[in-house]
This record gives C-alpha cells, sequence and structure tokens, in this order.
C-alpha cells in the first residue's frame, strides 16, 4: 500500500510537470474548493479552529468564509509544493521575497546561531529550499520520519538539495546542538499539538500544549529565536517574513515557549487564512484534559492576564442523593483546581441545585426536572457546549444524557450497560477494590486523580476520614443565643438506618437538662411522624426547648439554620454529610451500613457503631431483631456529645 501511495504522489507531481507553476496552483485551488464541500470532517476541524480564534471577533458568516478561503489556499499550495519538486532551484527562488533581512546579516556578524521558529504557513515546503540562502552551509532543519518510507524519501531528497541538514528528532539533538554553537540555523516546527510533554500556554487566549523543544535548545546553545512565516501573495508569489527575535537569556524554557506562542500569534493573524487550521492545534487529551498533574503545567507569558483566557467547558453529573452529592464535592474541588481556564457546570437534579449553587467552585448550575426526559436533558447540555463531562453516578441513564448531547470526552467507571455511552473509561485501582473498602470518597477522587487533577488522599483512621473539604460559599449563618444542637432522626435509604426515636428523644433530653440549649429537628416531610413522637416525648430543663422544622424547610433553609448549630445528633444519612460540609461537627450513628465508607468526612465527629454479626447488611429494612441499633445506648450518644461540646 505504502508503494501504491507513493506511485500516485509521483504520478500526480510527474502530471503537474507538464503546467506552468501559476497553472499547477490554480488546479489546486480548485481541489480545495472541492474539499471544502466534500472533506466534512476537516470542514468541521477549521471552523472549530477558527472560532476558538476569532469568535469573539468575526460572527459565523465571516468565519464560514475564512475556512473556505484557507481549504482554496491550502489546495494552491499544495499543488505548488509537488510542482516545485520538479523546478530548478534558480526558480524557485525568484517566487519568494525577503522582508527584515537584517537580522539575519546582524546575526550572522555576531556568529549567533539561530532557531528559526516555523509553523504551517503558507506554502511551508517551500522554507526548506530557501533557508540555504540564509544559513550558507550551515542549515539545518529537524523533523519527524513519515511512516511511507517512500515518500519520506522523497520528501527528504527535495529538502536536502540546496544543502539543508536534516536531522531526525530519534537520532537525538547533539548534532543540533553543535550546529548552532558553531553559529548555523535551525529551523523548528512550533505550531503542533504537543500531547502530555507539552508546555501549556495561551495561543489566542486558548490553553494549547507546544514544544518546549526551541525554547531549550535556545538555552543549551545562546542561540536566538527568530519568528518566520511564508505568507502566500498571489498565485505563485510568497513572502518570507520574521518577527522580532527572542533571547533565552534570564528565562526559563517554559516562558520561552510561553512567548513563542504569542509571535506564532502575532504571524497568523497577519494572514489568518495562510495556517493550517485543520490541524486539532487545541486538541483535548485523553485521559488527562486537567492540566494541574502535568509536569510543567501551565505557563503564561510575561504580563499575561489569565483571566483573558477562553474557558475550557466542563460539566459534571451530580450524584442525585444529597449525601453522595456532599460525598463527592472533594472530586468537583479537586476538578475545579485542575486547570486555570476551567468553566465549571454541575448538572444535578432540581432538589439539590441550592447545594451546588454553594460551592464557590462551581461556576454553572443545571437543572433537572421530576420527569425531564433523557433528551431534553441532552439539548441542556448541547446549548452548553460542553468539551467534556464527567460522569460520577454509574447508572446508565446519568452517562446516556451526556453522550446524547454529544460531548465529545465522556469520563466515568465503566458500569454495566453503558460502557459503550464512555469515552474514558475510570477503572478504579486494585487498592479501591481490596477489602475493607475505602472511603466512598476515594471512589469519586480517582476520576478526578486519572483526568489530571492534582489530588490529596485523605488520610483513614478506623471509621473517620480525617478530610477537610473546602467552605461551602454560605451567609451568616442563623444563630440563635446560646447553645443550638442539630438533631436528623430520619434517612430516606430505609428504617434500618434509623435509631429508634425513643432514644433520640431521652438523649436529647438528657442534654437539655445537663445545659439550656435549643434542639432543632431536621429531616424531609417523610419524617413528620418521628419528628412528632420525639417532641413529644422531650423533656428539657429550664431555658432548653425543641423546634420542629421536620418538612418545613428548603435545602437552601436547611443549610442556613444547619450552619448555626454547634453539634448534629444523626443518622447515616445526606444531612449528616452536609453538616460535615459546613463544619458543623456530629455524632452519628451507623447501624446497617459502613462507616469505612460513608463516614462524615473531617476530624471533628464521632461514629457510634457497634460490629455485630450480621453487619453491615445495607439492607432497607431489618429482617430480624435490630441488634446494630439496639447496641447503640442513649449513654454512649450523651457522652459523645458532652465530648465533642467540650
Amino acid at each position: 500500500m505504502d508503494w501504491l501511495v507513493y506511485i500516485l504522489f509521483r504520478a500526480v507531481s510527474g502530471a503537474l510537470s507538464c503546467f506552468s507553476l501559476p497553472a499547477a496552483i490554480r488546479i489546486g485551488r480548485g481541489f480545495g474548493w472541492a474539499a471544502y464541500w466534500l472533506a466534512w470532517p476537516y470542514r468541521q476541524i477549521a471552523s472549530r479552529n477558527l472560532t476558538i480564534a476569532y469568535g469573539h471577533e468575526k460572527n459565523r458568516a465571516e468565519i464560514a468564509a475564512m475556512v473556505r478561503r484557507h481549504f482554496i489556499l491550502l489546495g494552491g499550495n499544495f499543488f505548488a509544493g509537488l510542482r516545485m519538486s520538479t523546478m530548478p532551484i534558480d526558480e524557485i527562488f525568484r517566487t519568494v521575497t525577503f522582508e527584515n533581512e537584517e537580522w539575519f546579516k546582524t546575526l550572522s556578524a555576531k556568529g549567533r546561531g539561530v532557531i528559526l521558529l516555523i509553523s504551517h504557513m503558507g506554502n511551508w515546503e517551500l522554507i526548506a529550499q530557501v533557508a540555504p540562502l540564509l544559513f550558507p552551509g550551515k542549515g539545518g532543519t529537524i523533523y519527524q520520519r513519515l511512516s511511507n518510507r517512500y515518500i519520506d524519501a522523497a520528501i527528504r531528497s527535495a529538502r536536502a538539495r540546496q544543502g539543508l541538514t536534516l536531522f531526525e528528532r530519534s537520532e537525538g539533538f547533539s548534532k543540533v546542538i553543535a550546529l548552532l554553537r558553531s553559529g548555523g540555523g535551525v529551523g523548528v516546527l512550533i505550531d503542533q499539538h504537543a500531547g502530555d510533554k507539552g508546555v501549556w500556554s495561551p495561543l489566542f487566549d486558548r490553553l494549547a500544549s507546544t514544544t518546549p523543544l526551541a525554547a531549550t535548545l535556545a538555552m543549551r546553545t545562546g542561540a536566538v529565536l527568530l519568528p518566520a512565516a511564508l505568507y502566500t501573495e498571489g498565485v505563485g508569489r510568497w513572502r518570507f517574513s520574521v518577527s522580532e527575535p527572542l533571547e533565552p537569556a534570564s528565562h526559563t524554557s517554559q516562558e520561552i515557549t510561553a512567548a513563542m506562542n504569542q509571535s506564532l500569534e502575532a504571524l497568523i493573524r497577519e494572514v489568518p487564512e495562510d495556517w493550517f487550521w485543520v490541524h486539532n492545534r487545541w486538541k483535548t487529551p485523553r485521559p488527562n484534559f486537567l492540566l494541574a498533574g502535568y509536569k510543567r503545567g501551565a505557563v503564561f507569558p510575561e504580563g499575561y492576564d489569565p483571566g483573558r483566557l477562553k474557558p475550557f467547558r466542563v460539566v459534571v453529573r451530580s450524584s442525585n442523593w444529597l449525601g453522595d452529592a456532599v460525598m463527592t464535592l472533594p472530586a468537583v474541588q479537586a476538578i475545579k483546581r485542575g486547570r486555570p481556564d476551567l468553566h465549571l457546570a454541575v448538572l444535578v437534579r432540581s432538589k439539590l441545585a441550592d447545594f451546588w449553587r454553594q460551592v464557590p467552585e462551581v461556576d454553572e448550575v443545571l437543572t433537572i426536572d421530576a420527569g425531564e426526559s433523557p433528551w431534553s436533558v441532552a439539548r441542556k447540555l448541547r446549548a452548553g457546549r460542553f468539551e467534556a463531562a464527567v460522569i460520577l453516578p454509574n447508572s446508565v441513564r446519568t452517562a446516556l444524557e451526556v453522550w446524547l448531547a454529544g460531548i465529545p470526552v465522556r469520563v466515568g467507571y465503566p458500569a454495566k450497560w453503558r460502557r459503550w455511552l464512555l469515552d474514558v473509561e475510570i477503572r478504579p485501582p486494585k487498592g479501591l477494590r481490596r477489602r475493607p473498602a475505602a472511603h466512598q470518597v476515594h471512589h469519586y477522587l480517582e476520576i478526578a486523580r486519572r483526568i489530571g487533577a492534582a489530588v490529596e488522599v485523605p488520610r483513614t483512621a478506623g471509621p473517620e476520614v480525617f478530610f477537610n473539604p473546602a467552605p461551602l460559599r454560605r451567609e451568616q449563618p442563623v444563630k440563635s443565643e446560646g447553645l443550638v444542637l442539630g438533631l436528623c432522626p430520619g434517612a430516606e435509604y430505609g428504617a434500618a438506618k434509623r435509631w429508634m426515636p425513643e432514644r433520640f428523644a431521652e438523649t436529647a433530653g438528657r442534654i437539655a437538662r445537663e445545659m439550656p440549649c435549643e434542639w432543632l429537628l431536621f429531616g424531609v416531610g417523610g419524617d413528620a411522624p418521628v419528628g412528632a413522637a420525639i417532641e413529644a416525648a422531650f423533656e428539657g430543663g429550664a431555658g432548653s426547648r425543641m423546634t420542629n422544622l421536620i418538612g418545613k424547610t428548603t435545602l437552601a433553609e436547611l443549610m442556613e439554620r444547619l450552619a448555626g448549630c454547634d453539634l448534629l445528633l444523626t443518622n447515616d444519612t445526606g444531612t449528616m454529610h452536609l453538616a460535615a460540609a459546613l463544619g458543623v461537627p456530629t455524632v452519628a450513628i451507623f447501624g446497617s451500613t459502613e462507616p469505612r465508607l460513608t463516614a462524615p468526612l473531617g476530624p471533628r465527629h464521632t461514629v457510634l457503631r457497634h460490629q455485630v454479626e450480621c453487619s453491615p447488611c445495607f439492607l432497607r429494612e431489618c429482617p430480624i431483631d435490630f441488634r446494630c441499633m439496639e447496641a447503640v445506648t442513649v449513654d454512649e450518644a450523651v457522652a459523645a456529645i458532652r465530648r465533642s461540646l467540650a
């Protein structure tokens, strides 16, 4: 197949030799015009790239016109390169005019090495033919071998016919360094996506991975960096231009690379349609699209305001349960810290929207109404133009919503029936699958770590997880005079998680008789009978009282009242996790569930739990004698509250 492609390549080159250079270019422009209409995927790439670069400056019609003009110029320059491969060198030289030649003369007189920062601009293959005029006998270029060895040999031969030395990347850079130190010149391409090994710096105010090779060579050799471009001036005419040199002194290689991107942008802006827009320059890496985990990270040119960055838009699909949502908070916060240009949206059921609106790291909250279909949710997501989605729940529906929206990078655990809906599968390491199992927060943090976030792994000690999430955004909490204690006697999951109402009432009464306080009862409407029973059995001392707020608060109001509490006595509930996120100490009673998996996050919590032979069972209803909850006594609860309040 390589041989057949090579024969076709030579046949086209030979056929074009029958035409003049202007005629070959016009034929190529015709092919470029046809490619614009037929090569739909490449047209989409060019349109996306130009929208990133000029979307704030030009409308859609203007960008479409730029894409069309780009394809026409690209086709003409490609055919020009094929035609010029058979032209005499002196004829080739006559097609190019030079600008700012004085910089070459000055640097040559000083014996300075020059690194020519070249890009895919205009007829870029022509640079290899004209470079020897600038560096007689001392010119070279770094290249990467093509996969087709026959075409590779032909192109290398064409590049070398004026004495240009070719340095293959895989062979190292010792010869390149020697040439630069002797005052020679070397061309280095700087406008391609450099992947995980690149420096992330702004190009058109959008972070792009850029090779640090040119900057590293400059620092090793003292060579000056000279940005260059070859513009199309007409049919069969090009203009070779260089901009102000970049000196490597007193800068790091990362800072130099960032400055190179700014010089490249200025060159592109001069004739934007001439650059190679069909290359995915702002490619989203998989899976590490966050940058905190990269060795070099994001670097900005001197004086650059990071606030100018165009946002990289990510949506996180939240859990539908309050407790699970709170346990994802450290992961969401780590994701936000993952790159400086991140616009973070959270997609969540309406009932939990108020929680996420209080998280400072969240820029936008998208809500799902009760009964809303996945197709309707997908329409909301498409309107947000998100580039990546992080799916925290393991359900098929949550992955389907994102897949229907056409978000290109979709990250999550490959749970049953949904692997084909994901673009990046996160498989938990063996450490998260071991027994005893790690806390659920590790499960979510692993997703953040695998996509490039810098994650501090929480330390665990027994049932407690010593991890302090960043505080939620909230107004001054409602705080009554004196001691305010919260009590959450419910659990939406089922009765197996609920301590007995009479024991809650007795515990609250004993504390109220020891120290004047106000007890606030929290819960959903379904907990009303339990709340009424506790309120009726409560016997407090002088100056103490109980206020029943069960079923009477929105989530926002619950957060406000909960933030004003000095402590929360609770079952294993979402309210328990919410209190921990608000910095409120808890005394949490566990029975059918496992504290190692779902204990409240932070160091200021006490878990009361007796390990009986059937726990944890994770059942909604106890099928036997409720022995796990019966084992937790009022004395234990009172003692735990005293210790915490002390």
